[in-house]
């Protein structure tokens, strides 16, 4: 395989994962609906007795209520609380040496005890169940539920030494401030977090997921009704029914629409492909032109999805789909914009709530785009194009609305979505740009752009080679009208012509055009004349690339004589040296060919104008003869033969020239002089 097979491939592997990667997956339901919205189905009765599940909202605020009402459970560490009392008694066992501690020492011992089998619990904790604002908490001594506590009623530390000091007397409070007290405070409950977790569960599963029934064959809703809250509800509830019994195992499921989703990706994408090699296919083989239409299509199709996710209906209306066909068709052909957005359309659909209210919209709107938009060269073209997108949404919307619905289900809405969509259409100038510069296209407006004639090349051309200046523009004109004649890039070819022979810049004075009396060439052996000639091409395409010319307009230098002659110093010397051999690249051009109609015509329009300057007289016969001659030497030369220029549109070139030349050069009548008296 070619490496441009090798790149279309991998131009189609890309576009296919990438899609699929974005591709909806959510559930699809029977019925699309909305809630505030008309019924659009026939009268809808339950076929089974279902349940009407609760909103997740609500369901969701249930369960967080249980949560906030739930008590933790608290294990007591009983040996614990021992060790530390066994701990105090060993350190301050001389306290019952002296009669007048042993009060404290008793005490002290009877209130680590009342504290411990209260419950002391750890600061951190204890503000933590404070800020969750919880009423209390359950404590289990040996699996053994003791009971339900309030928080305020359990110690910490701290508060478990102030409520020992603040209850003994002073003499024992001077005692026990030596005993360091703190150090023996310790929290004795420890929180059980499978106790809690279990415990929290089993509430969780106690809140009813229903708020009643719906009984087989009852009547849920009729064809215009308006989705109510409640009716809402059903709607969802029987289709998270439905989904329950008629679905087979998850795996099972989700296998066979993944390989689903890659057989409609890989259909439409292959009809892109096939479409594009069989009519188009010097764009299949151009991979800049290949990437473009395929990053458009699947640029297209991503952002749908992703506005379809987040936004539902919204998503579908707010989607600028005519980005696609409007950028499209500014640098490639109409047909190529319309099956890339029919291919987009088709794969947007399985993003889209409601599907033949999308395709009929999007579709309108396509065909809007590119019958109004064939050249972008003012801003004012994409406000026009803009604004009659906008009334075609509004008009299609109307029109669907009042065959289905009526006029009264007409929704203000969706025209305000219709304008964000129509805003966001404004960005195709910025999108054309960017994609100019990133693909090498030249658009519409760059072409105006570089075909101003104030610009410093075309002023420096009209002091230095005045007559290859007019020569240019004699020649923009020629062909553009020809152009026009057989549906060719007029304006490309009109910008190409103003730049073909740049190259004479570098040596004015030897161009026939630009001499007034002196011929350098006189002086000068046929070869290097022709030397001299053959080099304005190459110096034209120097001058393309330091003014950063496109490659389209290079193009045009390179190719306007393509791998012809220099016939007037090749004739000179071959006449004159008859039996010697001729070294023909020295006469010959570097080329190569021209490859499309716009440079063919340029070569035609350049011969011709050139040309006809040497006319001795001219008549209609004269300027046909000069035409059908040198436009046929071309032919039998073979310098058209890699164009996809047919013999029709030739014929219509020339019939183009011939008019154009003859309203040229038309004779005028001599003014009679007005006689003295």
């Amino acid at each position: 395989m070619s490496r441009i097979g090798w790149c279309q491939l991998a131009y189609f592997i890309g576009a296919v994962a990438l899609v699929l990667y974005f591709f909806p997956r959510k559930e699809k339901s029977e019925y699309i609906f909305q809630e505030g919205k008309p019924w659009r189905y026939n009268l809808l009765t339950a076929d089974r007795d279902f349940p009407i599940y609760k909103d997740e909202a609500q369901f969701r605020r249930e369960q967080d209520s249980v949560r906030k009402s739930a008590l933790p459970f608290f294990e007591i560490g009983t040996n614990i609380g021992a060790e530390e009392i066994e701990n105090f008694k060993t350190d301050h066992q001389y306290l019952l040496e002296n009669k007048q501690s042993v009060g404290a020492y008793r005490y002290a011992i009877k209130a680590l005890n009342d504290v411990y089998n209260q419950g002391i619990i750890d600061i951190n904790t204890y503000n933590d169940l404070s800020q969750k604002s919880t009423r209390g908490v359950r404590i289990v001594n040996r699996n053994t539920l003791r009971g339900e506590y309030s928080i305020d009623n359990l110690f910490t530390p701290r508060s478990a030494y102030e409520y020992i000091i603040s209850r003994a007397d002073n003499k024992q409070q001077e005692i026990l401030n030596h005993c360091n007290l703190n150090s023996y405070l310790v929290a004795n409950l420890l929180y059980d977090s499978i106790k809690s977790q279990d415990a929290l569960n089993i509430m969780l599963q106690r809140i009813p997921q229903s708020t009643g029934m719906v009984q087989k064959g009852e009547k849920i809703i009729g064809r215009g009704d308006i989705v109510t809250p409640q009716i809402y509800l059903i709607l969802q509830s029987m289709n998270r029914t439905s989904q329950k019994d008629n679905r087979r195992s998850d795996k099972q499921y989700e296998m066979f629409s993944f390989a689903g989703q890659v057989i409609i990706i890989l259909i439409l994408f292959i009809f892109l492909y096939r479409y594009l090699a069989i009519f188009y296919s010097r764009t299949f083989y151009d991979l800049k032109k290949l990437g473009f239409v395929v990053l458009m299509v699947t640029a297209t199709t991503v952002v749908c999805y992703v506005l379809c996710d987040l936004y539902t209906t919204a998503g579908m209306y707010v989607m600028p789909f005519a980005i696609l066909p409007i950028t499209v068709v500014v640098f490639l052909k109409k047909s190529i914009a319309l099956i890339s957005s029919a291919i987009a359309l088709l794969l947007c659909t399985f993003a889209v709530p409601y599907h033949l209210e999308f395709i009929f919209f999007q579709l309108a709107v396509t065909i809007t785009a590119i019958n109004n938009l064939k050249e972008l060269v003012r801003r004012s073209q994409l406000l026009r194009c803009v604004i009659l997108i906008f009334l075609t949404y509004s008009c299609t919307y109307t029109g669907y609305t009042l065959i289905f619905e009526g006029a009264d289900k007409l929704d203000p809405q969706i025209f305000f979505y219709f304008g964000i969509n129509c805003t966001l259409l404004f960005f195709t100038y910025l999108s054309i740009y960017l994609l100019e510069k990133t693909f090498g296209f030249i658009s519409t407006v760059t072409l105006v752009e570089l075909s101003d004639i104030n610009l410093p090349i075309f002023r420096q051309m009209s002091e230095t080679a005045p007559g290859t200046f007019q020569h240019s523009i004699q020649v923009s004109n020629l062909a553009a009208d020809a152009a026009n004649r057989i549906g060719a890039q007029a304006q490309l070819i009109r910008t190409g012509a103003l730049y073909h022979d740049i190259g004479k810049l570098e040596n004015p004075a030897f161009f026939t055009e630009n001499q007034s009396g002196i011929n350098p060439h006189d002086t000068l052996p046929y070869e290097e004349s022709a030397q001299i000639i053959i080099s304005h091409v190459k110096n034209g395409v120097k001058g393309a690339e330091k003014l950063g010319l496109p490659q389209m307009i290079t193009n045009f230098i390179s190719t306007h004589h393509g791998l012809g002659k220099t016939r007037y110093f090749y004739n000179k010397y071959v006449n004159e040296h008859p039996n010697e051999p001729v070294d023909e690249d020295m006469f010959t051009y570097p080329g190569p060919n021209p490859s499309t109609k716009e440079e063919s015509l340029l070569m035609m329009a350049d011969s011709v104008e050139a040309a006809s300057r040497s006319l001795k007289e001219y008549t209609e016969e004269s300027i046909s003869k000069l035409v059908n001659a040198i436009i046929d030497a071309q032919i039998a030369d073979g310098l058209h033969k890699d164009s996809p220029i047919s013999f029709r549109e030739i014929s219509e070139i020339k019939e183009a020239f011939i008019e154009k030349l003859k309203t040229v050069y038309h004779t005028r009548i001599s003014y009679p002089e007005l006689k003295k008296k």
